[in-house]
């Protein structure tokens, strides 16, 4: 469907050299005039995303990358940025060249990409394009070590094989890492989970944001009921509905809040604690908000955004968050923020790293940034467990994990 998030589709990327048609070839999957397609080197300057239905997958998210031979210092750049989309790739496809003779068809730009894709434990095909203009007489008497066993020959401009190759890319993917709950594992059918949104300057206008509409159907998914509430109503509602919640979700921000108003033998966690565990982290969330307690004037602290969204003046993360950990701490630290795709490399200068819920980042993305920070021995958390941390409630928060 056109409405499911970004962050909840499979990415397939295609990677190859300049010419190679991995544009034609995008174009000839989607069914679409997705990417610029011209026998000009070097005509797709930057990854090309595109959301759509890939029967027989389903929501995907194709992206088409710059050719990994780019030359010159504007080259060297898009070479980078095609190899930051690994980093979210969940299924790759190498397009080799067809029109080449077989001896440079795969080449020690081909086989680095495919030590990364090993690397990165990404699944992929390796797709011979223009298979229409090979020498096939050739490539039957080539070796293994030069045209792999297995390759897959297709045409983006006959169509030869196209269906197939979608077939191959569902039948790679390990879907088993797609089904999994945010909530609906906490509750049983027909239990009522109360949702406390706080609606103050920094709420959207008009709508819930993302993570509140996925829990909700979650929770409708599992057969049970949601109510959301402001937390100035709380109180007035848990006395009304005559009935113990299974469990209540509440928005980070006014965490203590909520609390000291919902018992203690009712199940309570945050939105931003549920994406932690969905996204695979939470664990190294909780450990590293430990960190706080260590930290020295002076310290560096990153704090990283999943999304560009327009900034208020009481922002959480610029805001918020740097201002509860220095009353928490007393310490005069350094606040640096990246948001969107940008992430750095080196976070040796950093003493923590804390992340929003990511909600808007993929799983395998968010699965890097937590590698690099582990490599690099950086506690990483995230804003609804430094704030359960700070408020005391962290235990209380988890506890049903």
């Amino acid at each position: 469907m056109t409405t499911t998030p970004s962050a909840n589709r499979v990415h397939i990327a295609f990677f190859g050299r300049r010419n190679a048609g991995k544009s034609s070839l995008v174009n000839a999957v989607t069914g679409q005039n997705l990417a610029l397609v011209s026998d000009v080197k070097g005509t797709t300057t930057d990854p090309v995303y595109k959301a759509m239905e890939l029967l027989p997958l389903g929501p995907v998210v194709i992206i088409d990358t710059p050719g990994f031979d780019d030359e010159g210092e504007l080259g060297e750049m898009r070479v980078n940025k095609t190899k930051q989309v690994l980093n979210k790739t969940d299924v790759a496809v190498l397009v080799l060249d067809g029109e080449l003779p077989p001896d440079n068809m795969l080449t020690a730009g081909e086989a680095e990409l495919i030590a990364m894709f090993t690397a990165k434990k990404i699944p992929y095909i390796i797709v011979l394009n223009k298979c229409e203009l090979a020498n096939t007489a050739s490539l039957m008497a080539s070796s293994s070590e030069i045209i792999p066993e297995g390759i897959f020959f297709v045409s983006a401009k006959t169509g030869y094989n196209i269906n197939l190759l979608k077939e191959r890319i569902a039948a790679i993917f390990p879907f088993e890492e797609k089904a999994k709950p945010l909530a609906a594992d906490l509750i049983k059918p027909l239990d009522l989970a109360v949702l406390v949104i706080p609606i103050d300057e920094a709420a959207p206008k008009g709508r819930l944001i993302l993570p509140q509409q996925q829990v909700i159907r979650d929770i409708l998914e599992a057969g049970a009921a949601a109510i959301a509430v402001k937390e100035s109503e709380l109180s007035e509602l848990l006395a009304k509905i005559g009935q113990k919640p299974a469990l209540v979700i509440t928005d980070s921000q006014v965490f203590a809040k909520v609390s000291a108003i919902v018992p203690q033998e009712i199940p309570l966690t945050s939105f931003s604690i549920l994406f932690a565990r969905y996204k695979g982290f939470l664990d190294t969330a909780v450990a590293g908000a430990s960190a706080l307690d260590s930290l020295c004037s002076g310290d560096n602290i990153l704090i990283c955004e999943g999304c560009t969204h327009h900034r208020q003046c009481d922002d959480i993360g610029t805001v918020k968050i740097p201002r509860l950990i220095k009353t928490y701490t007393g310490k005069d630290l350094n606040f640096s923020f990246c948001s969107g795709g940008d992430f750095p490399d080196n976070l040796s200068v950093y003493k923590l790293i804390i992340h929003c819920g990511s909600c808007m980042l993929n799983e395998r993305e968010m699965q890097h940034r937590r590698s690099l920070a582990e490599e690099q021995n950086i506690p990483f958390t995230n804003y609804g467990i430094v704030i359960a941390h700070i408020q005391g409630i962290l235990n209380r928060s988890i506890a049903m994990f």
